[in-house]
């Protein structure tokens, strides 16, 4: 288990350090996780520790009902709601929860992120929603966050982030810039007029 273990951790750590330097995870804010498709582990970042400092070894591995199984240190709080979504969905296999300042803006509104910008619809599936507020790091949480969601394949909590699912952790991670970009762009457009906001069947024929 632990060899297996050592290669979903280096995704951990690498997509999460890119985040946080990429600003989109404050201090210590935000979590990542990637199942193992061969055990149904799941590696998953520490609670509250910094990502500057954050090595392979920091990295706690959980089952699939966040029960710890491997690890020095203490799941993210909201392994929980990893673990809803991995149960749910066998297709995800990397999660990336993030505090995008443009993203979070649009959650605190209650306003979903539409796509103004044709790389929302080809790797989301359109319109990223909004999750009305509520207390996180809980299955409940978690059941909630999965019917807001739907079949898209990110979801914004109100008042608090965003959660990107993938296939891979990689996948998940190039989704959550995706969001964070298109919420910079919508942003700006409503500060000038309407946005042409496209329809997912205005690109049927070139995703085919």
């Amino acid at each position: 288990m632990e060899r297996v273990a050592k290669a979903i951790k280096q995704d951990v750590i690498r997509f999460a350090k890119q985040a946080a330097a990429a600003g989109l995870m404050p201090n210590t804010q935000g979590n990542v996780s990637a199942r193992d498709p061969q055990t149904g582990y799941i590696a998953i970042t520490p609670h509250d520790y910094p990502y500057d400092v954050m090595t392979e070894d920091d990295i706690v591995i959980v089952d699939e009902h966040a029960h710890p199984v491997a690890g020095r240190l203490a799941p993210s709080g909201e392994a929980s709601v990893h673990c809803a979504v991995y149960r749910a969905r066998p297709d995800v296999h990397g999660i990336v929860h993030t505090e995008p300042i443009y993203t979070n803006c649009f959650g605190a509104l209650g306003m979903a992120i539409e796509p103004v910008a044709v790389s929302l619809i080809v790797d989301l599936g359109g319109a990223v929603p909004v999750m009305p507020f509520m207390p996180s790091g809980s299955d409940e949480f978690g059941q909630r966050m999965l019917e807001v969601m739907g079949d898209k394949q990110g979801v914004v909590w109100g008042n608090h982030g965003l959660l990107t699912i993938g296939v891979t952790v990689e996948q998940a991670y190039r989704r959550t810039v995706i969001v964070e970009s298109v919420a910079q762009i919508y942003h700006l457009c409503l500060t000038i007029g309407k946005p042409v906001v496209l329809k997912p069947e205005m690109l049927k024929a070139a995703i085919a």
